[in-house]
């Protein structure tokens, strides 16, 4: 039987009618790309050619502040949140054409309620350094995702939401470097139209000019309480932050080696189970679930993050409901795979091998009664992609100060 048929018949056996299951099918479709071999692999990954000049933005800050250091390189931050920005020809230049904003009387910079309280952390993560902004105030954490995945545009960010994963994000800066070493590489046939024909062949070289990087909050995880977690704030708070940075990393993990991201119940079932098992050891499917707004199953509680991963077009209603009990059945079999095999699933070289192995799957294989073998198969088919020593990957934690 092949994946598509097994898919249907999971599909089938939690009550999905035609239709239902034709959405299913393709809402919960595989989109990770292992073309490229793991076998060569070696954790954590080189840092992306970004990572130098943030390098550098940390130094800068360490006189100047970040965010003060940032307005200076991040051309995003030199225009305020406001209806209908991003749609000025003035704010198109300057994202789009690296146009200066000296003089326009738009870009009066975004404004922070806090502005002291940014940080700028390099994080060591499986997937290589990345670039990790933290602030501790929400307003500010909404006003920098608007400006920097929103064009400025001041479009709702979910109270559930406490992280975001910025990529494709157009550094002029980075640019402006560029044509700087070009231009002492090429001195005396560096004129306009020379380095007009140098950027059409930087254009398609996006690796070059466009940036990854973590927006990170420090409020509780997923919006939920310390007290419905059972735990205290404090010690809660501390594994909300572990949690939240590891899940995004996740998500720079497989979009680096599988080059896929996407807002999807595939990605967020990875995301979170990395994210638990670094913050306490162990993967608790409860947690999951109350993150998700299914604690209480097969109610579902407003508010939790599980209505921001319907799809577009959006699931319908019946097949909406199907999910639900999908990710319930895919969590609750991978806390009983973790518990069984979680000592060997901790060492070094076995983290990178689990998530790995959990982008083979689809979510109807992980609700599936033999969810347990379709993963044991699949790791048994990756005995080397790993082989000892090949991990050198320090256990490190954000310093929050």
């Amino acid at each position: 039987m092949n994946q598509h048929q097994l898919r249907a018949n999971v599909l089938a056996d939690y009550g999905a009618t035609a239709q239902q299951t034709q959405e299913l099918l393709a809402y919960n479709q595989n989109t990770f790309d292992h073309s490229f071999s793991t076998l060569r692999a070696k954790f954590p990954l080189p840092p992306e050619p970004h990572v130098a000049a943030w390098e550098e933005y940390a130094v800068i800050a360490q006189e100047i502040g970040v965010f003060q250091a940032l307005s200076s390189k991040l051309v995003q931050l030199k225009f305020p949140i406001l209806q209908g920005i991003s749609q000025t020809q003035v704010y198109r230049f300057a994202t789009r054409k690296g146009m200066t904003v000296d003089g326009m009387i738009e870009a009066t910079g975004l404004i922070l309620q806090q502005p002291e309280q940014l940080q700028l952390i390099l994080h060591q993560s499986l997937a290589g350094v990345i670039p990790v902004l933290l602030t501790r105030n929400r307003e500010d954490f909404v006003s920098l995702v608007q400006a920097l995945t929103m064009r400025n545009e001041p479009k709702p960010v979910p109270a559930s939401m406490g992280a975001c994963m910025v990529t494709g994000l157009n550094n002029w800066d980075r640019v402006r470097q560029y044509r700087q070493q070009w231009s002492a590489k090429n001195f005396g046939n560096c004129s306009e139209s020379s380095w007009l024909e140098e950027f059409g062949r930087l254009i398609p070289q996006k690796q070059l000019y466009q940036d990854r990087l973590i927006i990170l909050s420090d409020g509780f995880y997923s919006n939920v309480s310390a007290s419905d977690i059972g735990l205290l704030e404090p010690e809660w708070w501390c594994i909300s932050m572990t949690i939240r940075l590891e899940h995004e990393c996740t998500h720079y993990f497989t979009h680096r080696l599988f080059g896929s991201m996407r807002n999807n119940l595939l990605d967020e079932l990875i995301a979170d189970y990395r994210g638990i098992v670094a913050a306490i050891g162990h993967y608790r499917a409860d947690w999951f679930l109350r993150f998700l707004g299914l604690e209480s199953f097969p109610d579902y509680r407003e508010g939790g993050r599980l209505q921001n991963y319907r799809g577009q077009p959006p699931l319908s209603e019946g097949a909406f409901k199907i999910l639900q009990a999908l990710v319930k059945s895919a969590a609750e079999n991978l806390e009983r795979f973790d518990a069984e095999h979680g000592g060997e699933l901790r060492t070094l070289n076995s983290q990178p091998i689990m998530l790995i192995a959990l982008t083979y799957l689809t979510l109807e294989e992980l609700a599936d009664s033999k969810a347990h073998s379709y993963i044991q198969k699949i790791l048994d088919q990756l005995p080397t992609t790993l082989t000892e020593g090949q991990v050198e990957y320090p256990e490190t934690k954000l310093k929050f100060i």
